[in-house]
């Protein structure tokens, strides 16, 4: 898949970055008090890792089936054979111990996050050819999971079911609705008008003429072949920037908040995440138009791809290749749009709720906490607003590295959100692989580390025995008032 290398601003910076030309990443190295072990970087070592990551992830995946646990929500309301999956018996049917299956799986998160750093270390060491196979190997047997940790895609069909099946607008309805519909039972926010972007809406009405089964087979099939075509252009990008793709894609696919949640979880926002990458790659390219017009496909499966908008136009020099990505964006914009009011009228996604709901762990909800304010209020969460605001002109201005800007920005989004949830983090990973900033690289693995230890079940097991309830403040409290109003 080698490429003609075409000039492009940021380009010739990033080759000669040193955490891509050195076979030992600095990020990793550099500043430590005691030397990296040996071991970390020889290819027996990153194999076994990769080995690990495989084993931790069939593992999971063999538990998760067997029978109704934590690991599933919903699957003590339902779980039949079609969606316990093929590995469904492997093991018989175990005994439910829910403490155990939260333990052992935030053992496995451990496990998995000490492989993740030995792989990345090693990714100059091991083979494109082997590294392709591991990530194939983790995908198909992530296939084979029912949905682990949420129920988000029972309710992308819930909403899909909504209009395609039952002609409402699910910008104007909610799945409650409908409920003598058979994925009605199967989903959780009930009055919750969509909050997903149309593009992906209008893709997933299809699915409501098949049966439920089916149609859950193949969104999950799409979705897993979408991640794996995503990661396929995390590394056509590498290869057009002149780069080792090896590490960029360990970077990105080895990640276990990846692999044990936007994976096995099958969210839609690979759907979103592989026009963003098409438009960079079609940038690189020379393509502008297409790649406007791919930057406007990405906003239309979710609006935080806009945030790509400013830092495309930055590496589009001189101005004619500006207008060009502009008037890309601007003609399918508005096709998009004209079609957008066609369907919908003007019933538009329901972002307001989900932006005000708070999750345990995020960074609004912790600095309240710690701040005796209450949790993430509301003005908490517009200062918030307000710093992502900033941090994006301020990457915009400096006009370094264009892809580490939108990595930085990206970032200060993410940890901006009331709404945290652990696999958002496959948002920043392609561009701090991708972009020349090795301290993009170690905020986004500190930040990865957080997400872990705040969302490995035995944190909230432990925090609870120890009487701390990070929603036990006002704006928690409120907000999982309106998350139960939502839910019922």
């Amino acid at each position: 898949m080698a490429l003609e290398h075409r000039p492009v601003a940021g380009a010739g910076a990033a080759q000669s970055d040193g955490a891509v030309a050195l076979p030992r990443p600095p990020w990793l190295t550099a500043r430590l008090p005691l030397p990296l072990p040996r071991i970390a970087v020889r290819p027996l070592a990153g194999r076994l890792a990769l080995a690990t990551l495989i084993l931790c992830a069939l593992a999971v995946v063999v538990v998760a089936t067997s029978s109704p646990s934590v690991l599933v929500p919903r699957s003590s309301v339902a779980f039949p054979h079609w969606l316990s999956g093929p590995l469904h018996g492997l093991l018989g049917r175990m005994g439910r111990n829910d403490l155990a299956i939260s333990i052992g799986f935030s053992a496995v998160l451990v496990i998995m996050s000490a492989a993740y750093l030995v792989v990345v270390a090693s990714a100059r060491m091991l083979s494109m050819r082997t590294i392709a196979a591991c990530i194939v190997a983790l995908h198909v047997i992530l296939l084979m999971s029912p949905p682990l940790q949420l129920t988000d895609v029972f309710n992308y069909l819930g909403y899909a079911r909504l209009g395609g099946l039952h002609n409402l607008n699910p910008y104007a309805h909610v799945i409650a609705q409908a409920p003598h519909d058979p994925v009605f039972r199967l989903t959780t926010w009930h009055h919750l008008r969509s909050p997903y972007g149309p593009a992906f809406t209008v893709a997933t009405y299809p699915l409501a003429l098949m049966p439920l089964p089916v149609a859950y087979w193949v969104l999950k099939v799409v979705t897993v072949l979408g991640s794996l075509g995503f990661i396929a252009l995390v590394a056509r990008i590498a290869r057009q920037l002149g780069r080792d793709p090896r590490f960029a894609v360990l970077l990105v696919a080895a990640n276990p908040l990846v692999l044990m949640y936007a994976i096995p979880g099958f969210h839609n926002d690979v759907f979103m995440l592989i026009p963003a990458m098409g438009a960079i790659s079609l940038l690189l390219d020379g393509r502008d138009r297409a790649a406007g017009v791919a930057l406007m496909l990405a906003v239309a499966v979710k609006f935080t791809a806009i945030l790509l908008l400013p830092f495309l136009l930055i590496a589009a020099r001189p101005n004619g290749r500006r207008v060009r990505v502009l008037t890309g964006a601007a003609i399918s914009g508005v096709v998009l749009a004209a079609a957008y009011l066609v369907l919908f009228g003007f019933s538009i996604p329901n972002l307001s709720d989900q932006s005000t709901l708070l999750t345990n762990f995020s960074v609004p909800n912790v600095i309240g906490d710690l701040a005796g304010l209450g949790g993430g209020t509301p003005v908490l969460l517009r200062i918030a607003n307000v710093a992502v605001v900033l941090a994006i002109a301020f990457n915009v201005r400096r006009r370094g590295d264009w892809l580490s800007g939108a990595g930085w920005s990206t970032l200060a989004l993410v940890a901006s959100l009331a709404w945290l949830v652990p696999w958002y983090i496959i948002w920043v990973l392609p561009l701090a692989a991708l972009g020349t900033s090795v301290r993009l690289r170690r905020a986004t693995l500190a930040f990865s580390a957080f997400l872990v230890l705040s969302f490995m079940p035995i944190t909230g097991i432990v925090l609870g025995d120890l009487g701390i309830d990070p929603m036990s403040g006002s704006a928690g409290v409120a907000s999982q008032t309106r998350q139960h109003q939502l839910e019922q």
